[in-house]
């Protein structure tokens, strides 16, 4: 045991004297209250994590990939990406399948070729192709009496509003639902629009940009498809290294790849993704009492199905060798008021997980923009947390908590032009760097 401790003090020392005179691990941080008090094995993270590293990865997902869909060939080719990472980086990598429901998508293709995504209705027309001249109906309260060969665009249309058929009745080749809301209720997101009845042309549900896009464009001549993607197959890429001292804990950091139809994903949650990544080439060599255990779910925008699966699969002794999961989940984002780093747990209640990263601010000077523990839900964590296993979700959101998302959150404009801060992305890769690596320097 005395040997073991000095190994491991033997290889902090090593990266302190790497690191220590580097003005990246000694510096004050942007944002922070005081220049850094780090412990000895602070030094090989913080002196190594790098923020431009990650968005490397960050545009491979959200710009050559784009939207990932759960469970289709978009979702598939970033797990393929994922999985030749992690393997570059020498781990020991498992993709692990999972049934999800059918997905119906759409996408609108412009006279100058630029196409965008967005949702389809099921019970609309599938697996075809539509197009003519765009007519903007708004409401549909004044739809023409003939609307033969057009694709209609309805927005806001009101609950109980027969604008939808009344279109498809008069001859519209396709239609297009639109919701757009005002300040300060955040943009909203292409989806799936649901009907009472079936029709026989297409009806795709766009984003709000995409309504702005149209009126401002104002296209002669507008082409929709729709597409049914049926018996669907999800994966979580899961990646482990083993602990250096025979240790029998394990230590999770996490997110999820997938988004929503018609979203890149740039910050929900390919920051979260493009952070995984990178502590786990920082931390693949350093020297731990616990395994490191790098999961990327798949799906988790139909309601976090990849973590429930996998969850779900863990014997009672697995779940118990868990010390903690660090979910990131919307890490980047440069919406000016998200200045709050928020520790998110289920109950609100602190953890392994939360203690760590709390007390990794405080030596990184960055407590002052560490807000929580707090409740909330609706990420990861939470089947970690059913399974009674230490887990929080890791955010940047509002001063006034964490229900303030930013307004480009599930939209095509979650860009990393749009919406990336690369100053954010860096601490939280320093701070859940320093907090994983912490709890694995930790025996039981």
């Amino acid at each position: 045991m005395r040997r073991r401790t000095l190994l491991t003090g033997a290889a902090a020392a090593a990266g302190a004297v790497a690191f220590g005179l580097n003005p990246v691990a000694n510096a004050q941080r942007p944002g922070a209250s005081q220049a850094p008090d780090l412990l000895l094995g602070d030094y090989p993270v913080v002196g190594r994590v790098r923020a431009r590293r990650a968005v490397e990865h960050l545009r491979v997902l959200s710009e050559r990939i784009g939207q990932r869909i759960g469970g289709t060939e978009s979702e598939h080719r970033a797990r393929d990406y994922l999985a030749r990472v992690l393997r570059d980086l020498r781990y020991r990598v498992e993709l692990q399948p999972f049934s999800v429901p059918d997905k119906y998508l759409s996408t609108l293709t412009l006279p100058d070729k630029s196409r965008w995504n967005a949702g389809a209705s099921r019970f609309g027309a599938l697996d075809t192709t539509a197009s003519g001249p765009l007519l903007d109906a708004d409401t549909g309260a004044d739809l023409p009496a003939d609307v033969t060969g057009k694709v209609v665009l309805l927005v806001n249309v009101p609950t109980g509003s027969t604008a939808v058929y009344d279109a498809v009745a008069r001859g519209a080749a396709a239609v297009l639902i639109g919701r757009v809301s005002t300040p300060p209720a955040g943009k909203t997101g292409a989806f799936s629009p649901t009907l009472t009845s079936t029709v026989a042309v297409p009806v795709l549900g766009v984003a709000q940009v995409h309504v702005e896009r149209l009126r401002a464009a104002r296209p002669a001549r507008l082409t929709v498809s729709t597409t049914h993607h049926p018996s669907l197959t999800s994966y979580n890429v899961i990646a482990e290294r083993p602990a250096t001292f025979g240790g029998k804990g394990v230590v999770m950091v996490t997110a999820h790849y997938d988004s929503v139809p018609g979203s890149p994903g740039a910050n929900d949650d390919g920051s979260g993704t493009a952070l995984t990544l990178e502590l786990a080439r920082v931390l693949r060599h350093l020297p731990t009492h616990k395994a490191l255990r790098f999961a990327l779910w798949g799906s988790e925008e139909q309601g976090l199905l990849g973590s429930r699966h996998y969850v779900s699969q863990l014997t009672d002794v697995d779940a118990a060798l868990i010390s903690g999961v660090f979910q990131n989940d919307m890490v980047a984002t440069s919406h000016g008021p998200a200045t709050a780093y928020w520790l998110l747990s289920v109950d609100g209640g602190d953890n392994n997980t939360t203690r760590e990263v709390a007390a990794a601010a405080g030596r990184l000077g960055y407590d002052p923009r560490v807000h929580g523990p707090v409740a909330r839900g609706s990420s990861d964590h939470v089947p970690f947390h059913e399974r009674k296993i230490a887990a929080a979700n890791f955010s940047w959101r509002g001063e006034g908590g964490p229900h303030e998302l930013e307004p480009l959150y599930h939209t095509p404009e979650d860009t990393i032009a749009a919406n990336v801060s690369v100053e954010r992305l860096q601490v939280s890769l320093e701070l859940i760097g320093a907090a994983a690596y912490r709890l694995a320097r930790t025996r039981g």
